[in-house]
């Protein structure tokens, strides 16, 4: 029996996944692989820099070759495309990411079309969302919606026939994310909510399975959660807190501290799901260098 408001800990779980991937990093290289993953980063957005940096980071960690490539927000969309075809027949590159978002006037779209889906491990081209959805496991899941599914199972959370309601429909998180659970072995039952629901709260109070990804601070209260749901929170806002002394900390879209009391389990923020997204990202990696490798 789980007690209410136990914590999902997403540094646990992660450190689980990279321990996993490094055993998966020595097996390839026994065989005289080393696992590659390039990072393409435009221009100078702080929060991007330090995701990418812990990117780079994890893969030495775990013995792979890291390598971003930064460029000026002043790049061209050809030059962009240039630098994604040059990486696409590159074979000590397994693994390909743009970091969005990019500068207004390159098509993110183009870019990410461009990428070959084999060595696409953020899951976001049209061949790779198009496996997930018909269950097809040699693509690529993205990592956030990925890493979310492995916590759940990691947390022994009963998926089959739960309702799922999903809040946010973005491509990155909350359509994959649909995508994942209505698959053969998870088999929730599945409702996305999104700006334009009519009376958010009737359907987040019915969720054995709450995923919140929306994008806005502390959306969730505790009046629109079911007693004993497990509360997954993805998102990550920063707002004013005069006691930090950056002037501001990080927070859900769940208002946690009423939230918690009512939860069966619940993921922190910071702490939780974002831990798992590089994790999800290392594994697909060595997983792209094993099949391009076979």
């Amino acid at each position: 029996m789980v007690e209410r408001g136990a914590l999902i800990d997403g540094a646990v779980l992660a450190a689980k996944v990279t321990a996993e991937v490094g055993n998966d990093v020595r097996a390839l290289a026994a065989r005289g692989m080393t696992p590659g993953l390039t990072v393409v980063l435009v221009g100078d957005d702080p929060a991007s820099a330090v995701y990418v940096g812990s990117k780079e980071r994890t893969c030495i960690e775990l013995g792979m070759r890291g390598e971003t490539i930064r460029r000026p927000a002043s790049i061209t969309q050809s030059e962009l495309l240039d630098i994604v075809d040059r990486l696409n027949t590159d074979p000590a590159v397994h693994g390909i990411l743009v970091q969005m978002p990019l500068p207004k006037h390159i098509d993110a779209e183009a870019v990410v079309r461009r990428i070959r889906p084999d060595k696409d491990v953020d899951g976001f081209h049209p061949v790779n969302v198009g496996k997930l959805w018909i269950g097809d496991t040699d693509g690529f899941a993205p990592c956030t919606p990925a890493g979310v599914l492995y916590m759940l199972r990691a947390s022994h959370v009963r998926t089959s026939g739960a309702e799922c309601v999903i809040v946010g429909r973005s491509n990155i998180v909350g359509k994959p994310m649909a995508g994942l659970m209505v698959q053969p072995g998870v088999d929730a039952t599945v409702t996305i909510c999104h700006s334009r629901t009519r009376d958010l709260a009737a359907h987040t109070s019915r969720a054995d399975i709450l995923i919140v990804a929306a994008g806005r601070a502390r959306m969730i209260t505790a009046d629109m959660v079911k007693p004993g749901a497990v509360v997954i929170d993805v998102g990550m806002n920063r707002i004013p807190d005069a006691t930090k002394k950056s002037g501001s900390r990080l927070v859900g879209d769940v208002d946690f501290d009423s939230v918690r009391p009512i939860a069966s389990r619940i993921t922190p923020v910071p702490g939780g799901v974002g831990r798992m997204t590089i994790a999800m990202l290392m594994a697909n990696t060595a997983r792209a260098a094993a099949q391009l490798g076979a």
